[in-house]
């Protein structure tokens, strides 16, 4: 395995920007100093100017394999990660078959012991009728990240609407439960009425149909049944203003039982930008007004909402097309979620280091990620260097995503990822710092690791 020191480079980590030295040695951060010397035979990286950060964990991809491989798989997906600096990953279970039982989970992990070049976890799913298999999970704490529960419209038989089912989840499980919150009543009791006197519907009726109401009915619903159990709880993907009402920002991270996830495009994009996009940027929940986008960013930065994820969700462009109902809904986004975020930092939405906190730091927290989201000596090489005198313009010539399209193409982002590293290994480079793919490297001789959980 090659070691590497990187020489005065800034490393954004725990609320501070120092520069320093670092020492990578057989994929673990071995020394953190003003200054490192080291005998053995290393490769040294120039890191003047540059910054180095923690490597991106994401909470949320949908990377379809099994059964769903003709829009992305495990391989595909994780390439493009990396490019992004995603180091880690957490993988829903909605694929084909869902990942309902112990050994169809156990398949995904084995494809992408094979196959992944970022680090990767599987949520374990939830149905109506597969309790007992869930809570089997008490005694794999150590190496899953938690268990899924779709309570809302989902891909095949895994809308939980039972609640008998939900009881005993909360009230037995003792891994994280992560939820994705819409109610099922009122978006079909929405959908009625609106058809009822707009027969056509239009990409900007997806946030009428899925509206705040939906989202806050069931949200608050999973914190009630996670306060009744003492059940830890992670509602992913919150869209609106209203919710942040179910959450604190009075008492540590680590000490909370109810937390949040708020995703990259339901920072950036609104309701106006249907017009533009149209069903590219239909998903679920959806996008809505920009007073709801506002309240987003305000609750990030207050710590209402603790992780930034992508729910990278990809489907190809002949799914993407009208009718309304016909058209998927996802947004491929997991190359590009540190550039979004650098590209308002530049704008002084927030700082670098809230970046790191955010994407990494409060994610490995959040889930107890064993060695990972911070550089500290000791911990695993999942490092991310940026340049942030550099651009990157998002076009098809560089888009890795099998789907082959981004609702971000033509941006340019003011920064440039020019490494990253996973468990010490360079898997990506860009030292020509250019957007086009023909100057990028990859190294695909390490595979990732299975995350692994203090418990």
């Amino acid at each position: 395995m090659q070691n590497y020191l990187f020489k005065n480079i800034s490393i954004v980590n725990e609320n501070n920007i120092s520069e320093k030295d670092i020492y990578i040695k057989n994929g673990r951060i071995e020394r953190i100093d003003n200054s490192v010397s080291v005998k053995e035979k290393v490769s040294e990286i120039n890191g003047e100017g540059q910054h180095l950060f923690p490597g991106v964990i994401d909470d949320q991809v949908h990377f379809r394999e099994p059964g769903l491989t003709h829009k992305a798989n495990i391989y595909t997906e994780s390439k493009a990660a990396v490019a992004g600096g995603v180091t880690s990953f957490m993988e829903m279970p909605n694929t084909i078959p869902n990942a309902l039982t112990h050994e169809l989970l156990e398949n995904k992990y084995n494809i992408a012991k094979q196959s992944s070049l970022a680090n990767y976890s599987f949520f374990m799913g939830v149905s109506n009728d597969n309790a007992d298999e869930v809570l089997k999970m008490n005694k794999r704490k150590n190496d899953v990240c938690g268990v899924k529960i779709f309570m809302g419209s989902s891909t095949g038989n895994m809308l939980v609407d039972s609640e008998p089912a939900l009881h005993k989840i909360f009230s037995e499980s003792e891994l994280l439960i992560a939820t994705h919150c819409e109610d099922e009543k009122i978006i079909k009791e929405n959908y009625k009425n609106l058809k009822a006197i707009k027969p056509d519907l239009q990409p900007s009726d997806h946030p009428v149909i899925r509206d705040v109401n939906a989202c806050f009915t069931s949200s608050s619903f999973a914190a009630s049944l996670a306060k009744k159990y003492n059940s830890r709880l992670h509602i992913l993907h919150i869209t609106t203003a209203k919710e942040l009402e179910l959450f604190t920002n009075e008492i540590p991270l680590k000490q909370k039982r109810i937390t949040a996830e708020v995703c990259v495009h339901h920072l950036h994009f609104t309701a106006d930008d249907y017009e533009k996009l149209g069903y590219l940027i239909k998903c679920n929940p959806a996008i809505k007004s920009a007073e709801n986008k506002e309240a987003l960013w305000k609750g990030l930065l207050d710590n209402h909402l603790d992780v930034i994820a992508t729910d990278h969700a990809p489907h190809t462009l002949e799914e993407k097309q009208g009718p309304y109902e016909n058209a998927k809904a996802g947004l491929p986004l997991v190359q590009h979620p540190l550039l979004l975020m650098l590209s308002y930092y530049k704008e002084g939405k927030l700082s670098l280091e809230k970046i790191a906190e955010k994407m990494s730091h409060a994610v490995a927290d959040c889930f107890n990620i064993k060695d990972r989201g911070f550089i500290r000596e000791g911990y695993f090489a999942d490092l991310v260097m940026v340049n942030l005198n550099q651009s990157f313009t998002v076009k098809k010539e560089n888009i890795l995503y099998k789907c082959g399209w981004s609702p971000l193409s033509g941006t340019t982002f003011p920064a440039a990822i020019t490494h990253t590293f996973v468990n010490g290994n360079c898997v990506f480079a860009n030292e020509a710092n250019e957007s086009s793919l023909w100057n990028i490297t990859f190294d695909e001789s390490n595979k990732g690791q299975r995350l692994l959980f203090n418990f």
